[in-house]
């Protein structure tokens, strides 16, 4: 059996479909490497092969948003300027961007959280949990920080427009799509009023 998590890792590395990355697993033993590697000889990971080229062309994008009470913007970056002119690239800069808008995401990756946060966030959890048991206490906070890197990551947050799948995976089906790398560089979110 195919643990789900792992088949989520997989479509997340390829952006290949969820019974296409099980069928590999399957076909692999539970090796990713090797799963890429059925996946690629199939001609079915087409955005692996994008991941490590760099995008250094593309679009900044803004959206407003309840009547100008909210406004995001967003440097989303590809490889060449063709593809950042396409109508799909610039489809995916706005449903960022209205994401954004939705979810107040405070970080693009968890790689981008300062050590400190992440420090104080597992005291908080560890306070929390102190009355379980010390074998269970590490998974305890694991989850409760996973949670946590869904709430204020970018990449790891829901997708507002489809649920079932997160920002980055969304990212990935326009990496297949459009053919080229695509990376969220930054953003900033604005809201009226939010530090009085």
């Amino acid at each position: 059996m195919v643990k789900a998590d792992l088949v989520k890792r997989l479509r997340e590395k390829t952006g290949v479909g969820m019974m296409t990355c099980k069928e590999a697993l399957k076909e692999s033993g539970g090796d990713m490497e090797k799963a890429i590697e059925i996946l690629r000889k199939k001609g079915e990971a087409k955005a692996f092969k994008h991941a490590g080229k760099t995008a250094k062309e593309g679009l900044v994008g803004s959206y407003i948003h309840l009547g100008g009470k909210i406004g995001v913007l967003l440097e989303l970056s590809c490889e060449t300027d063709f593809a950042a002119k396409s109508e799909d690239f610039k489809e995916l800069l706005k449903d960022i961007s209205m994401h954004i808008a939705a979810s107040n995401p405070l970080y693009v990756k968890r790689e981008d959280i300062p050590n400190e946060v992440i420090a104080k966030e597992k005291e908080i959890f560890k306070a929390q949990v102190q009355n379980k048991p010390p074998q269970a206490v590490d998974k305890i906070v694991d989850g409760k920080m996973d949670k946590f890197y869904t709430e204020v990551c970018l990449m790891e947050q829901p997708f507002v427009k489809n649920t079932n799948t997160t920002v980055k995976e969304h990212i990935v089906s326009y990496v297949a799509k459009i053919g080229e790398n695509i990376v969220v560089r930054r953003f900033t979110r604005y809201q009226v009023g939010e530090e009085i």
